[in-house]
């Protein structure tokens, strides 16, 4: 028998339970049938939400509910169990079918989930709630538009808020009424004409369960499309106003796509590309990449035309934790330069002035789809940060590259009520992901966002798409993307390969994709949902971070108490320094023809399916070569695993091999061993990514997360006489003081700066090698059929000689010869066979490398030490 959907009443109780801590919630409502409570009875329970006399005026509210929704003992369909593999062990209860049609009322009030414990005490806690939202106004906002939509010149402004008790519109300083679509839980206004360009917020009057009462917040607009300075107000933009669109912008000329298993990538900050330039009219600016006669551009129009491809731009969104004006930044108030290169003064004084000046790395994000303001020429002019980021495209465009940008959808800045905090002030406790007491995850450091609820993943397809239409972005590089359901990024891909030229004005199809797909946190080993690892992404054509090969070029892995471990082109065995992390020299032959065969995988591709023999004489598979306990291949197809020797994280690859070759190893010595560490990524099957100046042996005087350490340590330096980096002090001590007993006596070391004359020849070394890679075909192979045919190691077993790889590619035979000596190496199945070495080579910037000769009546190929010799048969 049906009864009508009333509000009942809650019997009053003599012994009730003090109200649950603010932001506790053990109960979780997944859908409109169904509530799990971890630490529940299975027995009889209710959800209870309002409070009596509760009003605008009342905001504790510890009264008594004023409804209740009855639950009964229940268990998980299949399906939920499903969506909700962490569950699945928790106490479920059922909705009862009276009540359900209270759950739009009951969600937009206090609410609580109460059940009488063994005793007859009355036992709460608040409820998590992202399911049932999904579950009820999913469908409908899913379609719903958001943000700032125009429609012949006039805006209408939306916002999902389907929990708040009011919502209005703060515009230009007066306040507009908006009204709430019941179905999708929108809230929206239409304007005038006359909006435009006009500053607003929201004024959101919700429950927040981070401090257990109603709130009103004034709050930006998360799909906003334009801001003031220091993201005060969001500001109403049509991204498509002619007005914004610099000069050939609509008929911009792009470089040739370069698909992602022949991609070669810079990645690039853009505040450090020009800060310290003296040749940039625009130090720090978007504008910088429009100054064609810089030294920092003229050096990546070497790099394109040498074969690089994109230019990967670290977070360039609005960021949370720098000032916009440059009158409010700090700066160092010390005369840095004048202070010895191994004193603490430096990291000292940088310090005093990191969380006010203007850098920052950018994974704190604020808004996710304007370009951050510290970079335009002037924060205050929101159009200025629109048409510069279009003009900066257009210069790297106009150079021959294509661009990368690098975004942080799995956390934010802040959570709860924190002024940082966008997401959560608007619909609290929806956008992320929640542990099982109802606290923020956190295991990235910051806020963990949710991208597996249905309108966080909308928020990243639908932010990506925008970046690919109204600044013509050419790919995608996702941070921590192993925290994202794996679907949520193929929903991505989906939506890009939806865009057209005659449509959109960009071919999605040939936008790019990579990420970090490390398994780590609440979501590891797919505990929430099938996540977007490494594993899991192999055959999407979407690449991830290959960290296997970059910890056995480098040594060791990145957080080793001790940084002198050592690697392949670092010297392990070969070079040993005096470190007893390295071991015995048995153990360092052995380790170092382990990391040889991790090095093989990775020229593969990284390929799960390729077979080859390994150092011990064994048949194996990628997929068989153990990398600390984990399968070392795991991509289905070239361009499913990116290689790299180093990145933003960590120290930079000159600081690491500081540390990890002998300390003296000459200048010279270490320009070659940098170039033979980027040679394997550069030279691999697939994406390879390196950092920017690491060809000019780019050093951040050791620091290994300069995320916030300032100019001083990050800048690039385009012009040799101006050093490298090295020796600028030691690094901050947040993250690098346990390594200063390392670092101190390198860092007082002369010898280790280099000069112009290491410099320059580690660059145009590099050069040759990218022409190498971007003239020959064989590198570009597209299956793991076409590499297990053309891409053998000839050597194996107990003919692999311990610091040299030689790989045969088609025509091509490429050692790689990290030992100090000239090696030779015979392949007795090319005896008869002619070889030259390669044109680019014997014409090139290095002369060591033209010394470098074949043997035809025995097939030996010879190769200097601290060299990659790469011969073509003809």
């Amino acid at each position: 028998m049906a009864l009508c959907a009333a509000v009942l009443p809650a019997p009053p109780s003599a012994n009730a339970a003090p109200p649950p801590a603010p932001g506790r919630a053990a109960a979780q409502w997944i859908d409109r049938d169904t509530v799990v409570w971890k630490g529940a009875r299975h027995a009889a329970a209710q959800l209870e939400f309002g409070a009596e006399g509760q009003g605008q005026g009342q905001e504790r509210g510890h009264g008594h509910a004023q409804g209740r929704i009855r639950l009964t003992p229940g268990t998980l369909t299949p399906a939920e169990r499903a969506a909700y593999p962490h569950l699945k062990d928790f106490p479920a209860f059922a909705v009862d079918p009276r009540d359900q049609k209270l759950a739009p009322a009951a969600l937009r009030e206090r609410l609580v989930a109460v059940q009488r414990d063994a005793d007859g005490q009355r036992v709460s806690t608040g409820v998590q709630i992202p399911g049932v939202l999904d579950d009820l106004y999913g469908p409908a906002a899913a379609k719903a538009p958001l943000g700032p939509v125009f429609r012949h010149g006039r805006p209408t402004l939306a916002v999902w808020a389907p929990t708040a008790r009011t919502v209005a519109l703060e515009l230009d300083g007066r306040t507009v009424p908006m009204r709430r679509d019941d179905a999708s839980g929108v809230w929206q206004v239409r304007g005038a004409r006359g909006w435009a360009g006009k500053p607003y917020r929201y004024v959101v009057t919700v429950w927040a369960p981070s401090v257990g009462r109603f709130v009103t917040n004034k709050v930006t607009d998360p799909y906003a499309t334009a801001l003031t300075a220091d993201s005060e107000r969001s500001v109403v933009l049509d991204l498509a106003d002619p007005r914004l669109a610099p000069k050939g912008w609509g008929k911009l000329k792009k470089p040739a796509a370069v698909p992602l298993n022949r991609a070669r990538i810079q990645e690039l900050h853009i505040r450090d590309f020009s800060v310290a330039d003296p040749t940039s009219r625009h130090p720090g600016q978007y504008l910088a990449f429009t100054d064609r006669r810089s030294a920092g551009m003229r050096h990546l129009k070497a790099l394109a035309d040498a074969g690089t491809s994109y230019v990967h731009l670290l977070p360039a969104f609005d960021i949370a934790t720098i000032p916009e004006r440059r009158s409010d930044q700090a700066r160092p108030d010390c005369d840095l330069a004048a202070l010895p290169a191994d004193s603490e003064r430096q990291q000292e004084c940088v310090g005093a002035s990191a969380a006010r000046d203007a850098y920052n790395w950018g994974y704190d994000p604020f808004h996710y789809t304007v370009p951050e303001g510290s970079y335009a020429s002037d924060p205050d002019a929101p159009r200025a940060r629109t048409t510069e980021f279009r003009r900066m495209v257009q210069g790297l465009n106009g150079a021959g590259l294509r661009t990368v940008m690098d975004v942080v959808y799995n956390h934010t800045a802040a959570s709860g009520q924190d002024r940082l905090s966008v997401l959560d002030r608007i619909v609290p406790g929806y956008y992320h992901r929640l542990l099982d007491d109802g606290t923020v995850a956190t295991s990235t450091c910051c806020a963990n966002t949710a991208p597996e609820h249905l309108m966080m993943g909308r928020l990243v397809v639908d932010s990506v798409v925008t970046w690919a239409r109204q600044y013509k972005i050419d790919g995608f590089r996702f941070d921590l993307m192993g925290h994202h359901p794996k679907a949520n990024i193929l929903a991505v891909r989906k939506a890009l390969d939806a865009l057209t030229v005659a449509e959109d004005g960009v071919d999605g199809k040939a936008i790019v994709l990579y990420g970090e797909g490390w398994n780590f946190g609440e979501a590891a080993d797919d505990a929430r949902f099938v996540q977007a690892t490494q594993r899991n992404m192999a055959g999407t054509g979407i690449a991830t971070f290959n960290d296997r090969s970059r910890d056995a070029v480098r040594g060791g892995g990145p957080f080793d108490p001790d940084p002198r471990v050592q690697g392949f082109a670092s010297g392990l065995y070969t070079a040993p320094n005096p470190s007893p992390a390295n071991g015995t020299p048995a153990e360092q032959r052995a380790r170092l023809l382990h990391y040889q065969d991790l090095i093989k995988v990775g020229l593969t591709g990284n390929l799960a399916g390729f077979t080859f023999t390994d150092t011990s004489g064994r048949t194996v598979k990628g997929s068989e070569v153990d990398y600390n306990g984990a399968p070392a291949g795991y991509a289905a197809a070239p361009g499913d695993a990116l290689a790299y020797a180093d990145a933003h994280d960590n120290e930079t690859l000159y600081d690491a091999l500081a540390y990890k070759l002998p300390q003296d190893t000459s200048a010279a010595d270490r320009a070659r061993m940098q170039v033979v560490a980027m040679a394997i990524p550069a030279l691999s099957q697939g994406p390879a990514l390196s950092q920017a100046g690491s060809d000019l042996l780019r050093s951040k005087s050791l620091d290994r997360n300069s995320f916030e350490s300032g100019d001083w340590f990050n800048a690039l330096h385009w012009d040799c006489r101006d050093g490298n980096g090295f020796g600028r002090g030691l690094p901050p001590a947040a993250d690098n003081k346990d390594k200063w007993p390392y670092a101190r006596p390198l860092l007082a070391d002369p010898a280790l700066r280099p000069g112009c004359a290491q410099i320059t020849a580690a660059s145009a070394a590099y050069r040759d090698l990218l022409r190498i890679h971007a003239t020959e075909p064989e590198f570009g192979l597209n299956s793991t059929e076409a590499v297990q045919a053309a891409l053998s190691f000839p050597l194996p077993g107990t003919a692999e000689t311990p610091g040299v790889v030689t790989m045969r590619l088609g025509k091509l035979v490429v050692v790689f010869n990290a030992t100090a000596q000239r090696q030779l190496q015979r392949v007795p199945s090319l005896a008869g066979h002619r070889y030259d070495l390669h044109r680019v080579q014997a014409r090139g910037a290095d002369p060591v490398v033209r010394t470098a000769s074949y043997e035809k009546r025995t097939g030996t190929f010879a190769v200097p030490g601290r060299t990659v010799g790469v011969f073509v048969g003809r």
